[in-house]
Order: C-alpha cells, then structure tokens, then sequence
C-alpha cells in the first residue's frame, strides 16, 4: 500500500482542519488538500465531509482513521525504541495547571523533576482557564475535579478532598451548623462559584450560599475564615494545615463530598514520549 497523504489525512482528522493541519506539518494548505484528494481518489471513497467551517470524517473515514492512527503510533515507537530518548529523556515539555494548585503542588514537583534530568526543559502556563491542548501545542495538563473533555487521555494522579471550616472564634460567637440547611443563616465565604458541594442521604447535591465576601483567590477566604469573618469550603491544600493545628474546625463532615480526582491530561491516540511519561509517573508517585 502507498503511504502518500496517510499522515495529511490523519492531521487533518485530528485537528477538523485542513488549514491547523497545514500548520502542524508545516506545509502548505493546497498540498494537504491534493494530498487526501488524492489518497480519496486511489481509495475510491470519500474520507471527509467538507463545509465552508467545518471538517467532519465520514463513517469511512473513521473507521480508516482508527487503522492509520494505529500504525502511526507503532511507527513512532519503533523509532523511540532506537533513540537514546528511553533511558536519557530531553527535550521540551509544554504543560498548565490551574494557578493556586500548580503554584503549591505541581511545580514544585516539577523543579524536583528537573534536577533530575538535567536535559529537560519545562515551559508552565498555569491559568484557571482550560486551554485547548492541541490548538495551544500543550503536552499535558493538570486538572482537578471531574473532566468534561472526552476527547482527551488521562491520568489520575491523585485525590483532594473539599473542607468546610472556620474558625474556633467564629463558632464560639455564631455556633455550630449541624445540617446544610442552616448554612443560610451563617456568614460565608465565598469563591467565584455561588454554591458548595455536598453528599446528603448518599446522592450529591450542590446548595447555593451566600455572604457578604467573595474572592477568587483561595489563600485570601482561607486568611477570612482564620480571622473569624465566616465559614469557608476549600481543598484541602489551602487548609489543611490550619485544621492540623486547631486553627480552623471542621463541620459537617457527614455530609462533606466525594473526594476529587487530580488528573494529568494529554491528547488522545498518542503515545506519550519518554520525558512526558517520566514527569506524569513521577507526579502520580508524589502526589498519590
């Protein structure tokens, strides 16, 4: 079988652009063109459906999609296989993670990475914003909390558990709730969300709060709730340290929800190179 226009098709079914395709390979958008017509041509079928916005594969596109993507992978760890990149990684890697918890967990990590393989570069773009991985050419990135973008892999790397709590001064002058519903008459703290998380009778349920505080920034409602301004909820990185040391008072912790996953995320139908799966199984082992 030839192998002219495979790797185009391939781009071109991965990123739903002929154009991003172009890019990627860094050619022209024509020759990416000529090149799927023509394999359309030699298959005798018809690969993708074309619009003036979108780029869709047919169902035998997909199917022929699935069996290229395959023996792309294997041509790319054959060649890994005989590069000195298995036992001496290199190289760049592109990653982001949300601000707070990439500031106090991942990198840090990553600096300890680092001076391990003194060959790796590392470019962080930390954002609580979810960027595009493969728009933005990301190799990885860190995200907590239930994933909403099918189309990528993903690792868990570990867990997190979100605490209610405020502090011994707060509930000596306002008391103690002992269910959710008598949240509405205490003072909380609020996030950029306007309702907390909870387990109540075995099933989830978010409960909309409110107060006269609100911050997007975590170590902030963690300093309110410690000068007694009210109760807070937060992962267990901005306080668990304070609630070790009696600062702050857990509640309701009956009701406290299912623990979060901690995940590193990376494009689907690619293996990982070496110096990538050495950073995500070094970070699963620390944060585990």
């Amino acid at each position: 079988m030839q192998w002219d226009g495979i790797s185009e098709f391939v781009y071109v079914a991965e990123n739903e652009s002929f154009t991003l395709a172009s890019k990627k390979m860094a050619i022209s958008t024509a020759q990416v063109s000529r090149q799927v017509s023509a394999l359309e041509k030699r298959l005798n079928i018809k690969l993708f459906y074309r619009t003036t916005r979108k780029v869709s594969l047919t169902e035998e596109g997909r199917i022929f999609y699935q069996h290229c993507r395959s023996v792309l992978d294997g041509l790319d760890a054959a060649e890994r296989a005989i590069t000195n990149l298995q036992t001496k990684p290199q190289g760049k890697i592109k990653l982001t993670a949300p601000v707070a918890y990439g500031e106090k967990q991942i990198l840090p990590l990553v600096n300890n990475f680092l001076k391990q393989y003194s060959d790796v570069e590392v470019s962080a773009y930390l954002s609580n914003q979810q960027v595009d991985l493969v728009e933005d050419g990301y190799d990885l990135a860190i995200r907590l909390g239930k994933l909403s973008d099918s189309t990528m892999m993903a690792k868990k790397l570990g867990k997190r558990t979100n605490y209610l709590c405020a502090s011994p001064d707060y509930l000596a002058k306002h008391g103690v709730p002992h269910s959710i519903s008598e949240l509405n008459k205490h003072s909380c703290l609020l996030g950029t969300l306007d309702y907390w998380h909870f387990r109540e009778s075995g099933r989830e349920k978010s409960l909309r709060v409110t107060g006269r505080l609100r911050y997007n920034n975590g170590y902030s409602l963690t300093d309110a709730a410690l000068k007694g301004l009210g109760i807070v909820q937060l992962p267990d990185y901005y306080v668990e340290k304070q609630i070790e040391n009696g600062e702050l008072v857990t509640l309701l912790d009956n009701y406290r929800a299912p623990d979060e996953g901690i995940w590193a995320v990376y494009p689907q139908n690619r293996h990982l190179s070496p110096k990538i799966r050495l950073l995500v199984d070094y970070l699963a082992e620390q944060l585990l």
